[in-house]
């Protein structure tokens, strides 16, 4: 069956109305292709040859060109890069808690002693545990280089979706981040102390895994809240045809 102008002109403008255009804005081009078209044929060219075989493909490309597509925020990629770049520090940042929890460097001793009457004393040797002083130095490393991980992961990865506003965004989540990480830092917090007062024997098992999806959680739904505020759905602005 032969593509006839008409015939095109309604295709692209089904499309058009698909992807959202406005009414007014599709008739302007659809009086520019139906120019175009009349012109292709007055050159000896069928409709199928302008076109290339799909109208569909044309319409969008035209759409595109003149800003009138909606705009992907890429808010998922945004959210999966933030919890990517977080998840190192955050892991970090439990095995220095688990460190000074668990005692793991403390040198402090006990020793029993049975005196010659038969008595048994127990000696106890404590000492200061290492664990504390590098427990507070490990985690604002770690809030530090989540920092630096975050804005890095983020900005690669809407640059290499070619995304719009990038820089706005990275500018914009560079001041949010430490609000961001402070409240994934007292989350992580108050998730221990539940561990702690109502797990009791089994905090452990409880609080890392947690705390972990808690605090890496947080992060990725700030990240796109960013991005979400700083990305337009749509372009703002619309392009004159001649």
């Amino acid at each position: 069956m032969t593509l006839t102008v008409e015939d095109a002109i309604h295709q692209a403008t089904e499309v058009w109305r698909r992807l959202g255009v406005e009414q007014d804005t599709a008739d302007e081009m659809a009086e520019e292709l139906a120019a175009d078209l009349t012109a292709a044929s007055s050159d000896g060219r069928s409709v199928a040859d302008y076109i290339g075989g799909d109208i569909e493909a044309l319409a969008t490309s035209w759409a595109d060109e003149r800003g009138l597509l909606p705009v992907r925020r890429h808010l998922k990629e945004t959210a999966v890069a933030a919890a990517q770049g977080a998840a190192l520090p955050a892991l970090a940042a439990l095995a220095f808690w688990f460190v000074c929890w668990a005692h793991l460097l403390d040198p402090s001793s006990e020793s029993l002693q049975t005196t010659a009457d038969g008595r048994v004393l127990r000696e106890v040797h404590r000492f200061p545990d290492p664990g504390v002083p590098l427990m507070w130095v490990g985690l604002p490393v770690c809030v530090l280089v989540a920092f630096f991980l975050i804005r890095r992961a983020v900005r690669g990865t809407l640059q290499h979706h070619h995304a719009p506003v990038v820089e706005a965004t990275v500018q914009t989540l560079t001041k949010a981040l430490p609000v961001i990480l402070m409240a994934a830092a007292v989350l992580g917090v108050a998730i221990g102390l539940f561990g702690a007062s109502v797990v009791g024997y089994y905090q452990v098992l409880f609080t890392v895994p947690v705390a972990l999806a808690g605090m890496i959680g947080a992060v990725a739904a700030g990240a796109a809240w960013i991005r979400h505020r700083t990305c337009p759905t749509v372009t703002a602005t619309r392009s004159t045809f001649a």
